[in-house]
């Protein structure tokens, strides 16, 4: 494993994850949010996004976090593993409103400059909404741009720190 790509819902533990096996196999990490973001949750120019991103996966080995749809065309073909955070909803839904109190007092590491957690209801929606919309574009992905890749489908904390362990 020299290029993993962990990807999944949003409150699934991505950069968690990430952050964990960069550490582990001393691999650099790549966060996507903040590539994407400015401050303020300003969105980058989606041609911006994709040319910041295939500069970053350009290197010889990363583990890079994120779900980003519009760039997994240019993430997957240099992926030798894909994780797949697939765990439950309302799992996803708790951990990011719980990020809004941890996060209170400053930003996340794993996120841009003046993007700090708030109650989003329209964000919230997305998460319950996940599976139903982007599971089945995952998949297709997954088939069209990384047949190569070694695919891990976790689907527990439980399967997440297995996974962790024999790394």
């Amino acid at each position: 494993m020299r290029r993993i790509l962990v990807i999944g819902n949003s409150g699934a533990g991505k950069s968690t994850l990430a952050r964990k096996l960069g550490d582990k196999l001393g691999l650099p990490v790549i966060h996507l949010d903040i590539l994407f973001w400015k401050p303020g949750w300003v969105e980058s120019d989606d041609g911006a996004f994709r040319a910041r991103t295939a500069e970053a996966i350009a290197a010889p080995a990363w583990v890079c976090d994120g779900d980003f749809g519009s760039s997994l065309d240019v993430r997957l073909p240099r992926a030798d593993t894909v994780v797949w955070l697939d765990l439950p909803v309302f799992l996803c839904l708790f951990r990011a409103i719980w990020r809004v109190f941890a996060y209170a007092d400053g930003g996340r590491p794993d996120m841009a400059e003046g993007c700090r957690e708030s109650i989003d209801f329209k964000f919230y929606h997305y998460i319950l909404t996940f599976n139903r919309w982007r599971s089945g574009r995952i998949e297709a992905s997954l088939a069209e741009h990384a047949p190569h890749a070694r695919l891990v489908r976790l689907r527990s904390d439980r399967e997440i720190a297995a996974f962790l362990a024999q790394a």
